[in-house]
């Protein structure tokens, strides 16, 4: 008797399909094999050093399941190499503003042991691989030799003398070997499904062994379809889409059904398996818009360091500005995820050269400000020798008109190093004070004008003084303007009184400032105070306009305190850019303190 070989079933043509399907699009993500499945899914820590990631994967390296952990292992990879980069950037930021000079790129001895733990991993999973497709070869070969003794027990079944015994015997054998070549695993399951079906259309057995043989293979299948669609609600679609495959290899190895249910039975399970793949593609089509999205939003941090205007750069301010809006994108940049896999490393090199072409020409900048520094102390050196060569003349008047040339000059010349600053002033304006006390002592026509003004001078200060805390504040306002202007006409005084008697006047002035300050703020207090209590204002729109008014106040201090650190005071001038300067900022800060206490009495008042 031929062979007859029967057509295979619906669910055994289209279950290699589906399983191919969902094989190809697990590989998106990675996924194991059927032999790794049971991979543990922890994830490397949030916060960890590079020291604990090494001590870590030494711990995985040196496990006898150390293949088990390859999710771990890539997580600590990628957050090693995040660390290193973070590290990296903050030394050369470090380095650049202690030394003004890029960063040297130093050798990282932690990068050396990752790299031996992670060889030691890599060579363990290349033996189990190798161990592995040994392992497969065997199975197929086994299986290969458990068809030749189906195809026997057919022969002996068409001879009429079956052994139902052997051959359950087989089939248990068959299902216990389980991974062999997934290329071959196809064409081999067709083989076996048609000697079995083969076998059970000669045996002559009675209808109760088959049909109980069909109801147990039912019961298997629809406990494997009702797994499959309580897969549908899993929250991990990868996960469901893993535990898919699994499923889809234990169908494929359970028996045939009874004909009339074959169809039925294939259909609800391909119908599970269509809704997980359909939900597993979407994932990924999902991330892949996520990551375009990640790309989208580099380049633009690329193009926003690349188009910064370096010749426009021109002070410490603006570098330092530019500077901190450069590391605010660098922590926008890390805040963002991955992006496409094909540019992620590309990008990502597109704005690293961004950022050392940004710190590369800060660094020049810094460098040519240091020289013009250095140029510029020269500079007064030589005019301190000059002064000095002068000092002792008595041509009065040409000397004089060349001390006051050497004083203009000196002016015009920029900054110098701070710590030869006020060493380098006193030398110059000691030689110049000498040179016009000789002058003034040899012309005593013009000290008597001096004590006049002396004279004059002295009694503003006393009527200064006569203004008391009594007197109205806009009397006092207007006399205090009055009295100011009649002290800037009064000339020069002797000149070692000058000193002394401006010192007088301004702790005179400052005093009568802060006593009309601090009167005037009481009552804008006790204005507010009463205002808000009447519900003159939305107290709730109000503290939030109060809260912006005291940032951008904060925000202007900083402004001026960065201005007064980059002044020289080495000249009259700039000493008295830099009072100016720092009046404002104490006017600034009282007026700030006011702004507090308005918002203070705000969230009493909302509070009640």
């Amino acid at each position: 008797m031929s062979e007859i070989i029967q057509p295979a079933m619906p669910e055994e043509q289209n279950t290699a399909s589906t399983l191919e399907q969902a094989i190809n699009a697990a590989t998106q993500e990675e996924v194991v094999t059927e032999a790794t499945s049971t991979e543990p899914t922890t994830d490397a820590p949030a916060q960890i050093t590079r020291k604990e990631i090494i001590e870590r994967l030494k711990e995985i390296a040196g496990s006898d399941d150390a293949l088990n952990y390859k999710s771990e292992t890539d997580a600590l990879k990628i957050q090693f190499y995040k660390l290193r980069s973070i590290e990296a950037e903050a030394a050369r930021k470090a380095e650049d503003e202690e030394s003004e000079s890029p960063a040297t790129p130093v050798a990282d001895e932690l990068e050396e042991q990752f790299k031996e733990v992670m060889n030691i991993i890599k060579e363990k999973r290349n033996a189990w691989l190798q161990q592995q497709a040994a392992e497969q070869q065997a199975n197929y070969e086994t299986k290969l030799a458990i068809l030749e003794e189906l195809k026997e027990m057919v022969i002996k079944a068409e001879q009429g003398s079956p052994s139902v015994n052997d051959f359950k015997n087989l089939q248990t054998r068959w299902k216990e070997i389980k991974n062999i070549p997934q290329e071959k695993a196809n064409d081999l399951w067709k083989q076996y499904q048609q000697l079995t079906e083969q076998f059970y259309d000669m045996l002559k057995l009675n209808i109760e062994f088959r049909e109980y043989d069909f109801k147990k293979n039912l019961e298997i299948k629809t406990r494997i379809c009702e797994a499959a669609e309580a897969l549908i609600a899993e929250n991990d679609i990868v996960s469901a889409s893993r535990q898919l495959q699994q499923l889809h290899i234990e169908f494929r190895e359970a028996g045939p059904v009874s004909p009339e249910l074959r169809e039925s039975i294939w259909t609800r399970f391909k119908t599970a398996s269509t809704t997980i793949n359909k939900r597993h593609q979407q994932h990924f089509e999902e991330k892949k818009d996520k990551e375009r999205e990640n790309l989208e939003k580099k380049t633009a941090i690329c193009e926003a360091i690349e188009q910064i205007p370096f010749d426009s750069l021109t002070t410490y301010q603006q570098w330092n500005e530019k500077t901190q809006e450069v590391l605010d994108l660098q922590v926008k940049w890390r805040e963002i995820g991955f992006a496409p896999q094909k540019m992620n490393q590309k990008i990502f090199e597109r704005f690293r050269a961004a950022c050392d072409e940004f710190f590369s020409r800060k660094s020049e900048f810094f460098k040519n400000v240091k020289s013009s520094l250095t140029e510029n102390l020269e500079k007064k050196r030589q005019l301190c020798e000059a002064a000095e060569q002068l000092k002792e003349s008595e041509d009065w008047k040409e000397t004089a008109e060349k001390f006051t040339a050497l004083q203009k000059e000196w002016k015009s010349i920029g900054a110098i190093p701070q710590k030869y600053s006020d060493a380098l002033w006193k030398r110059f304006i000691g030689a110049c004070d000498y040179f016009f006390e000789r002058r003034n002592k040899a012309t005593s026509s013009q000290r008597s004008v001096e004590l006049e003004n002396l004279k004059l001078k002295r009694e503003i200060i006393e009527r200064l003084k006569a203004i008391t805390a009594d007197t109205a504040t806009e009397e006092q306002e207007a006399t205090l303007a009055e009295l100011t202007k009649e002290w800037n006409k009064i000339g020069h005084v002797p000149f070692r009184d000058k000193d002394k008697l401006y010192k007088e006047y301004k702790q005179t002035i400052d005093a009568i400032y802060e006593r009309l300050h601090i009167s005037a703020n009481e009552r804008r207090l006790t204005e507010f105070r009463n205002n808000i209590s009447k519900g003159g204002e939305n107290l709730s729109r109000e503290r939030e306009r109060l809260i912006r008014q005291h940032e951008a106040m904060k925000a202007e201090i900083k402004t001026y305190e960065n201005n007064i650190g980059f002044l020289s005071a080495s000249n009259k001038k700039g000493a008295s850019i830099v009072d100016a300067m720092l009046q404002r900022v104490e006017k600034i800060k009282a007026e700030a303190e006011i702004v507090l206490k308005k918002i203070k009495l705000i969230e009493d008042e909302m509070g009640k």
